[in-house]
């Protein structure tokens, strides 16, 4: 059975919206490539090191449509390594539309995506979401996950689309190793989801 990983980037308020470019999501966001000015030698190889195994990505459309924009033609650049791999391994989008396939490797999911995500469990190892926050979501809600690693950024924006927006659901996790950081504040994260739903106490009773 495979994994489902998120792959997130994110403020301190969890705003996840277009961190690499103004040109992802620009709607009503005037901080499009937020991440970019405090990009760091470390982070980049937490990046790396998190895509190694990666067997099939699962993206929602928008970021589909600029990943099969962008990565074809970036072999053999500066991020040979990740665009050899992306080109390399099937796609699976999921989208209400009728999105172009032409991307080496793409699938459409049916309207299904509960059974849509256990046959791509049933037939990969290693399987990673990158950006495509509305299907994180869905993901998030549905707990049709199993990890998620999260690099926190140190600003606070106060708007932008976050990583928990709307219909999150009460969800137990264990962190799965122990938290990197880099010197200008950037903090890697790792957790997996648990069964389960979180149990209340009272403070008080425990000082007892």
């Amino acid at each position: 059975m495979g994994t489902i990983r998120l792959e997130l980037f994110a403020t301190l308020d969890l705003v996840a919206q277009a961190p690499g470019g103004p040109e992802e999501d620009p709607t009503g966001f005037p901080f499009g490539g937020w991440q970019a000015p405090l990009m760091h030698e470390l982070t980049g190889a937490q990046v790396q090191a998190a895509y190694e195994g990666t067997d099939a990505l699962l993206l929602g459309r928008r970021t589909y449509d600029i990943f099969a924009a962008y990565w074809p033609h970036q072999e053999g650049g500066q991020d040979d390594s990740i665009a050899t791999l992306f080109n390399r391994v099937p796609k699976y989008v999921a989208s209400r539309g009728t999105p172009d396939l032409s991307w080496n490797g793409a699938t459409h999911l049916g309207p299904d995506l509960a059974s849509a995500i256990g046959e791509i469990r049933n037939r990969h190892e290693d399987i990673k979401v990158v950006g495509s926050l509305n299907l994180v979501q869905t993901l998030v809600r549905e707990k049709l996950f199993d990890r998620i690693d999260l690099w926190l950024y140190p600003i606070v924006l106060g708007v932008g689309k976050k990583v928990f927006d709307g219909g999150a659901v009460p969800t137990n996790l264990e962190l799965l190793a122990p938290p990197e950081a880099t010197d200008n504040g950037v903090t890697y994260l790792q957790y997996g989801r648990l069964d389960g739903t979180p149990q209340t106490g009272d403070m008080s009773a425990e000082r007892q």
